[in-house]
């Protein structure tokens, strides 16, 4: 049963990342007023804004995917009745 949740948990995560990119970039839009976030090497941004942004990334990216991640093996266990490893 295990090896069934390999590519479940494989599209659980990809799910994520893209709910997670979502959520960055409402998040950023609200906060800057600018559709994207500034790229390591985009010239018109200062160091702080640049670090800034990679850092909310992050954090937004982590939680999104960890909550996701957490609800499909949360599921599966409902399913199967056990919980994937």
């Amino acid at each position: 049963m295990k090896t069934l949740y390999k590519p479940l948990g494989l599209l659980v995560s990809v799910v994520g990342g893209l709910a997670a990119n979502v959520a960055f970039t409402r998040v950023w839009r609200a906060i800057s007023g600018e559709d994207q976030a500034p790229t390591a090497t985009a010239r018109n941004y200062t160091w702080s804004e640049v670090l800034i942004a990679a850092a909310l990334q992050g954090a937004i990216f982590g939680l999104v995917k960890a909550a996701i991640d957490r609800a499909g093996a949360a599921g599966y266990k409902s399913l199967t009745g056990t919980w994937p490893e």
